[in-house]
């Protein structure tokens, strides 16, 4: 018999987006039980017997939550294929928090932040156009942990997935530029859906900020059209699905 599920609500994605802002403003709050790290990678770990699944591994990672919400945010969640069906089968009461930012934007972030550890070495410009072939040659196919610069930025094909797995009301979606001007509404927005009441705002602060190095590439006018152009039909489904968009 699987272990009772043990943590109950999820920072889901998007990688970029603002989950590790998200995460160490929760981690303010003492009614509030936090991984140990921040992305535990679990639902994303292809080396576990998905048939039957391992769960103390993963509940090694958080102290016990004493009746409090207990979480973690590993962003890949909502990308990596089966990752949200595996979440389901461990818990289906889960809530699911995705934080969105402008996918042009968070597809620049990402690039910079895999040049800058060394796993990228090609400029943008290619990265986001013949780079993309790089995805049909990764397993699982069509996805990959670093290269996936353009893939991650179709927000609603990803949400209409996590729709497809999980109820409306378990989702709570966020907007990463309202967590970095004003975070007092969203994080009471995070507060209220894990069934909290009202708390003071912890102090605003910048997170995980880039690097300062010489990337070699800028974001360019052309990066920018191409990039809006690819995302247009995704962002107009986005704004049925969570009432806004980036376009």
């Amino acid at each position: 018999m699987a272990a009772a599920p043990l943590v109950t609500f999820l920072i889901a994605g998007v990688q970029k987006g603002g989950t590790t802002a998200l995460y160490d403003y929760l981690a303010d709050y003492p009614d509030v039980a936090l991984s140990r790290v921040k992305e535990v990678h679990f639902f994303d770990d292809e080396r576990q017997d998905w048939r039957s699944p391992d769960y103390r591994a993963y509940h090694a990672q958080f102290a016990s939550p004493q009746a409090r919400p207990c979480g973690e945010a590993t962003p890949i969640y909502l990308y990596w294929p089966n990752a949200l069906e595996r979440i389901a089968a461990y818990n289906p009461a889960m809530r699911l928090i995705v934080t969105l930012r402008d996918p042009v934007q968070r597809a620049w972030s990402h690039w910079r932040m895999e040049y800058a550890r060394g796993a990228e070495r090609e400029p943008f410009a290619w990265c986001i156009r013949e780079g993309r072939q790089r995805l049909f040659g990764a397993e699982p196919w069509g996805h990959h942990r670093a290269f996936s610069y353009v893939e991650r930025g179709f927000y609603a094909e990803q949400l209409e997935r996590l729709f497809a797995v999980f109820p409306h009301k378990q989702v709570l979606i966020l907007r990463s530029e309202d967590l970095k001007r004003h975070p007092a509404r969203p994080l009471a927005q995070v507060r209220d859906f894990l069934g909290l009441g009202g708390a003071p705002t912890p102090a605003a602060r910048e997170v995980h900020v880039g690097r300062d190095i010489d990337y070699g590439s800028a974001l360019t006018p052309q990066d920018v059209t191409w990039l809006r152009d690819l995302y247009a039909r995704d962002q107009a489904r986005l704004r049925a699905l969570a009432g806004f968009s980036y376009s």
